[in-house]
């Protein structure tokens, strides 16, 4: 997840003037402030779960905010709009790289579609869209994000501390040295880009080799995905989502920025949405659904989506990214379906 937004923090752009203050050299009494917090932060620590208090002292007193992190976070690519956020992702390169990992680990996806019901091409996507396949795995210490976040970026320095937290007590789980893992300028690593508290939540052994590596094990990140999705509500054999038509002018009180699915598709259509004429598909008036709009170059596009939809932004929490998934999803399934074709001729 970029970050994963996989169950934690929605990437909004932030006042310039508070960018600028934040990747301002720190002043004596800004350090100040970071210092307290990390005492604080240390003493949790020791408490809550008997940490080392001299080896944390020792940690901590030569650590400081990173503004490269603190500027990384202040221009996230989801604030960005939808014609230009795609093109970033939906490349041959990336779909090539795609049937190429789904060919190498076919057995493995197909165990982890069998066993939760969530399918190959999303599992394959995630792991694409997050690390091009492990290609790039984040450049940031994790332990210099969290901190740095924790302790410098007031507008989620709460979920920030926790993840420090939970940074520390998966580092003595797994037997990692805490300043030794890297990742996201989010503190997500691996390559499903696991923040820590999802690592310690959903992270599963899935070649049963005794450890659940998601840093260097893509088969082990194979099954944490599609645990995840699991474990978030993925429905089985549901679908995703529908491109859509709109009609006069009602159809906008179902837009907002709520992720959540809060109309029934009885209420979408009475407001003046419909399924594009070439989706072959029925739904049932109860089902849940929501409304969004994708800003083109042109004029923007409409798609209703589901359940499904709603758990893929339990991975990262932008609507443009679930969206990216599932159409990259949806590129793989053709593509490896031509592929297969090909292969059954010769």
């Amino acid at each position: 997840m970029k970050f994963l937004y996989h169950s934690a923090l929605k990437k909004t752009a932030l006042p310039h003037f508070f960018v600028l203050l934040c990747v301002l050299c720190f002043t004596a009494n800004a350090m100040a402030s970071v210092k307290e917090k990390q005492k604080s932060f240390i003493d949790l620590m020791v408490n809550k779960h008997q940490f080392d208090k001299n080896q944390l002292d020792q940690l901590f007193a030569t650590t400081i905010p990173n503004e490269a992190i603190l500027q990384a976070i202040a221009k996230p690519w989801e604030a960005k709009p939808w014609f230009q956020y795609y093109p970033i992702f939906l490349t041959e390169k990336r779909l090539d790289k795609g049937l190429e990992f789904w060919q190498r680990y076919a057995t493995e996806l197909a165990l982890a579609e069998k066993q939760t019901g969530v399918p190959a091409q999303i599992i394959v996507a995630i792991i694409g869209v997050e690390t091009f396949y492990g290609s790039y795995l984040g450049k940031y210490s994790v332990y210099d994000a969290l901190q740095t976040l924790a302790f410098s970026y007031p507008p989620r320095s709460t979920f920030f501390t926790s993840e420090l937290e939970q940074l520390f007590l998966l580092a003595r789980e797994e037997k990692f040295e805490v300043t030794s893992l890297m990742g996201s300028y989010a503190g997500a690593m691996g390559w499903g880009q696991f923040i820590p508290s999802s690592y310690r939540a959903y992270a599963v052994d899935f070649d049963q080799d005794g450890v659940r590596d998601l840093l260097n094990n893509p088969v082990d990140a194979i099954g944490s995905v599609a645990n995840y999705f699991k474990r978030h509500g993925w429905q089985a054999g549901q679908a995703i989502t529908y491109p859509a038509d709109i009609q006069g002018s009602r159809y906008k009180s179902l837009l907002n920025r709520q992720l959540k699915l809060q109309h029934t598709w009885q209420q979408a259509n009475d407001l003046g949405v419909s399924l594009k004429e070439k989706t072959k598909s029925t739904l049932a008036m109860d089902t849940k659904v929501k409304l969004i709009e994708f800003e083109q170059a042109q004029q923007p596009e409409y798609w209703l989506v589901l359940s499904n939809f709603y758990t893929i932004t339990r991975y990262n929490h932008s609507p443009l990214y679930a969206m990216v998934v599932y159409q990259l999803s949806e590129q793989l399934v053709a593509a490896r379906e031509a592929q297969l074709k090909v292969t059954a001729v010769e």
